[in-house]
């Protein structure tokens, strides 16, 4: 099994705004610094909870289908849509697989893909690795009237405090000031997805 980002995020879900209001800045001197310490927070709550925060589209290699089983559980939740199911055969010919075969379930965390009644995954010999690709979308969605994600509060609140910390602390640091990374684990402990 493989992740493989296609198409990053367009969007951050903490604002330019919003992170130097947190951190008490007033001068734009720092803006790149702080959009940059904004993609790295997302990117570590994202790695730390499994999840993807703005839309972003995954590829998500398997080396075979299931067949003990009519699902496939999907990634980096939450999931907005399955885009493709592509295999390829022993001699790496690609074929798609038929979206009527399947129902796509974006309501359970993580979504799954299911075989519709009836149906069953192909049942060609697959190339030794990475045999299916399944293109997928995830992330929060996007409330274009307040033109943020809408993203949990609890999941907000730890990308300030490491944006806040990183910002204060830019080189490596002691152990007395190590409180503040446990204090974001512990606030994305709970919603971690544990998927693959």
């Amino acid at each position: 099994m493989a992740l493989k980002l296609i198409i990053p995020p367009s969007v951050e879900p903490i604002s330019v705004e919003e992170a130097k209001n947190h951190c008490r800045v007033e001068t734009d001197a720092d803006d790149d610094l702080i959009q940059g310490l904004i993609r790295a927070a997302r990117e570590y709550c994202e790695a730390f909870q499994g999840r993807s925060y703005s839309s972003q589209t995954w590829e998500y290699w398997l080396d075979e289908f299931p067949h003990d089983v009519g699902y496939i559980r999907i990634p980096r939740p939450p999931l907005k849509s399955v885009e493709s199911i592509k295999y390829y055969d022993a001699d790496d010919v690609e074929y798609v697989f038929d979206p009527d075969e399947y129902f796509v379930d974006t309501k359970n965390e993580p979504g799954w893909v299911v075989l519709n009644y009836g149906s069953s995954w192909p049942s060609i010999e697959l190339r030794p690795a990475n045999g299916v690709c399944i293109t997928f979308v995830a992330g929060y969605d996007y409330d274009e009237y307040t033109q943020q994600v809408v993203l949990p509060q609890v999941m907000r609140q730890a990308m300030l405090l490491l944006i806040g910390h990183w910002y204060e602390n830019r080189e490596a640091v002691g152990a007395d000031l190590r409180d503040i990374p446990k204090t974001v684990d512990a606030l994305l402990w709970p919603d971690r997805v544990m998927c693959r």
